[in-house]
């Protein structure tokens, strides 16, 4: 027969401790996880308090970093990147905090670069049909869609 693991406030603020420490992490998975650790909503509030005033958590940081890896490794652009921090349920300030770490050079010059490799993909000999593919692949990816249309634009005639 199935056991279920329980623990107490002290040892699953120990476990919490190292989850975050592990990886930055939003308020939002930290809280699923205690839910899931089958811990009390008073017990749960506790181990928050405890994590953000001992710096294991902190919104902030968290976006900045989630949004500096996304952009870096998954090249979203600044509409992803605030849609899937809404969903982690971050703070407007937090976010605007974020997107500062975006160098705006890096960005113009990602954008042309995913424009380019994109515009080589994408084997379609009818010009508007290759303008759509690119921008729907780029629009999906979080771009702007103003930047996007006067990158293609330029590049496809």
């Amino acid at each position: 027969m199935d056991t279920i693991k329980t623990y107490t406030v002290d040892e699953a603020k120990r476990k919490l401790e190292h989850y975050c420490a592990y990886q930055e992490r939003c308020h939002k998975e930290v809280r699923q996880k205690l839910r899931d650790m089958r811990m009390i909503p008073e017990a749960i509030d506790n181990i928050i308090v405890h994590l953000i005033e001992h710096n294991f958590l902190n919104e902030e940081r968290f976006a900045k970093a989630f949004v500096r890896g996304k952009f870096r490794m998954k090249k979203w652009g600044k509409n992803r990147l605030v849609r899937e921090l809404k969903f982690r349920a971050i703070s407007k300030y937090s976010m605007d905090v974020a997107l500062k770490e975006i160098d705006l050079d890096a960005y113009e010059q990602t954008l042309d670069d995913l424009v380019k490799k994109r515009i080589a993909q994408v084997k379609e000999p009818n010009v508007y049909k290759k303008k759509k593919k690119v921008a729907d692949y780029l629009l999906y990816r979080g771009w702007e869609s103003a930047l996007v249309y006067d990158k293609i634009n330029a590049y496809l005639k």
